[in-house]
């Protein structure tokens, strides 16, 4: 969807004479009436035409909730997804014409229905989801070589802040949530264990790369997402694992392409 809703249903030829509000309350939910001033291109009431075109949309957006968290569908099944999608897109209609991000409050909703308690990784599924997709259509950025980094003295390294790509996303679950999502996508992946697992997401080239990170880690990367210096967040990853090693994430940083600047204090 490239327009509002009532400016799409104005191109396909139903003349308006609604607020947006109302226009999408009734256009969202097949249990309300069709808005008053709703005509069709001859000045005729839409009526049927508009239970059609309200029917069109409900479909599209479903799909479009099946293709956005294919994982999420695929653990609750088609019918339960079905049903759910019809509830948050009443609940979330579409604020933006970029479709690509539609479903954004989709996590916080799931862990918002009683129903689904007993599914309470179904909301770090669809986060994990939502944050590959995020990570697919974020810029381009230029990344750095491992050797600006060498470059440095010790003491400057440690001082320095670094620039991450758009595409880098990083996820913190109670859940083990990227082997919930493996298992669910590759075939022979191992089942799930019950243990927590963060996630960094980079896209060194056209697709994004979950990977694994330990708790020390993630909690490195984070500091550096926050703008703290590496030495900052040397500190911060320190104080969960004593003998903390940043070799591991410094490395998935760079292979990744998600370093793409080195900015150095003074």
């Amino acid at each position: 969807m490239t327009q509002s809703l009532l400016e799409k249903a104005q191109d396909d030829g139903l003349a308006t004479h609604v607020v947006q509000a109302d226009f999408t309350r009734a256009l969202m939910d097949a249990g309300q009436q069709v808005p008053a001033g709703l005509v069709d291109q001859n000045g005729v009431a839409a009526g049927r035409r508009f239970d059609v075109y309200r029917n069109n949309v409900a479909v599209s957006l479903t799909e479009a909730m099946h293709s956005a968290f294919p994982v999420v569908a695929k653990l609750l099944g088609k019918e339960n997804m079905d049903g759910l999608a019809g509830l948050f897109l009443r609940a979330h209609p579409p604020t933006t014409p970029l479709m690509m991000f539609y479903g954004a409050e989709f996590p916080a909703f799931l862990k918002g229905i009683a129903q689904l308690n007993h599914l309470g990784y179904l909301g770090d599924v669809a986060r994990l989801e939502l944050a590959l997709r995020h990570a697919y259509h974020a810029a381009d950025a230029t990344p750095i070589a491992a050797e600006a980094l060498g470059a440095l003295p010790t003491d400057a390294l440690l001082a320095a802040t670094v620039t991450l790509a758009p595409a880098v996303q990083l996820l913190r679950s109670s859940w083990p949530v990227h082997a919930i999502w493996r298992f669910n996508t590759d075939d022979g992946a191992a089942k799930p264990l019950g243990e927590a697992q963060a996630v960094l997401i980079t896209r060194p080239e056209f697709d994004p790369i979950p990977q694994v990170l330990s708790p020390a880690e993630a909690e490195w990367i984070q500091a550096l997402i926050e703008g703290l210096s590496i030495g900052e967040a040397l500190e911060r990853a320190g104080a969960i694992e004593a003998d903390f090693d940043l070799g591991n994430p410094l490395t998935l940083l760079l292979q990744g392409g998600a370093l793409t600047g080195l900015n150095q204090k003074g």
